[in-house]
């Protein structure tokens, strides 16, 4: 069961003590219990997944049809997940008109997204990324109420800049989820006095990176958040590796409290990290699109990255690998799959341990 909330505060100024560690020398405390869920005894299954761009030529093969036909063969596994956590690269609205500048426009009909995204319990939508304000303001807009109508959290675009970085708030069976949503492309769409995206330098030594990220986790700590995720739309198209200060970034959000770095952009799978227990998924690539096929980049291909919890704790990362055929999600028949062959390699050159299990990846997490 999914229910979303928006920024649920508690009247406690403290932070919850089964998320945080003793002070560091800068003088942030840090996690180092590895239960995440007080008392202990949650069990959950949370996917993760990259851009779900179900504008243009998705649209119009499922506008009209069966919504949830968009999932393909993937659809029993994406159903048996405790929530999904996406980004939504597109808007969702019948209004709005594309922008002359841009080549590329993404917008979804509300008929067939919404029953899509609830199909597969789309727990939150990540919103900061360049193709979200596509349509202008009023797609936007119709986009925060529609997800919200369907009663998915979402974060990263908003009406104005403080709503942008304000994270979304939600429950996952028994777990308090947190979701800040960020981006570093597409400064034209950042949030200021109106309509934007949560735009900011996704760098640890920019202090207004610093202060904004530090405001939406103490937020979701005084929600008592049991998890707290971080989804990032940074870096260039087609990169196979994060860059030094990308790294950097990620370390620092787990320092600072961030359980999950969720990533994507680069519309290519990069490797995983697994820093002090906790996954950083670098860029999950592209789940369900119209893009062509590059050639020698495998871009079709792509996975459903599930966290488990198993008794409060983080016990690993499986690795389910997926393709995309006609507009539509489906299996891979196993982990043979180009994207997960370079998976592993980009994981093992980060440190990360990885067991083939026949039809998925297992990484350990503890």
């Amino acid at each position: 069961m999914i229910e979303s909330r928006r920024s649920v505060l508690t009247e406690s100024t403290g932070h919850p003590s089964h998320l945080l560690g003793p002070a560091d020398d800068s003088g942030h405390t840090t996690r180092t219990d590895r239960t995440i869920f007080e008392g202990g005894s949650a069990d959950a299954r949370i996917g993760f997944v990259g851009d779900v761009m179900l504008g243009r030529g998705v649209n119009r093969r499922w506008t009209g049809h069966d919504p949830v036909a968009v999932w393909g063969s993937a659809r029993e596994r994406l159903q048996s997940l405790s929530g999904l956590v996406i980004n939504l690269e597109c808007s969702i609205s019948d209004r709005g008109h594309p922008l002359s500048e841009k080549a590329f426009n993404f917008r979804a009909t509300p008929s067939f997204a919404k029953p899509a995204l609830t199909d597969v319990n789309v727990a939150l939508a990540a919103l900061a990324n360049n193709h979200i304000l596509d349509f202008g303001e009023q797609a936007l807009r119709d986009t925060l109420v529609h997800l919200d109508d369907v009663d998915i959290a979402h974060a990263g675009a908003d009406v104005d800049r403080e709503s942008a970085f304000e994270p979304a708030i939600t429950t996952v069976d028994d777990l308090t989820v947190a979701m800040l949503s960020l981006t570093d492309q597409y400064s034209q769409y950042a949030a200021n006095d109106g309509p934007g995206t949560a735009y900011a330098a996704l760098d640890p030594s920019d202090a207004t990176t610093r202060s904004l990220v530090e405001d939406a986790i103490t937020t979701a700590q005084r929600a008592d958040a049991d998890l707290v995720v971080a989804s990032l739309h940074w870096g260039a198209n087609y990169e196979t590796e994060p860059s030094d200060s990308y790294r950097a970034f990620a370390h620092w959000l787990v320092e600072n409290g961030v359980d999950v770095v969720h990533g994507h952009s680069a519309h290519i799978l990069q490797g995983v990290e697994v820093y002090r227990g906790r996954p950083i998924l670098y860029d999950t690539g592209d789940f369900v699109d119209d893009y062509i096929d590059k050639p020698g980049y495998a871009n079709k291909q792509s996975a459903i990255f599930e966290l488990v919890i198993d008794e409060g704790s983080f016990d690993s990362l499986a690795v389910v690998p997926t393709k995309i055929e006609n507009c539509a999600v489906e299996l891979a028949d196993d982990t043979a799959t180009t994207a997960c062959h370079r998976l592993c390699e980009r994981s093992e050159d980060l440190g990360t341990t990885i067991e083939d299990e026949g039809n998925s990846l297992k990484i350990p997490l503890s």
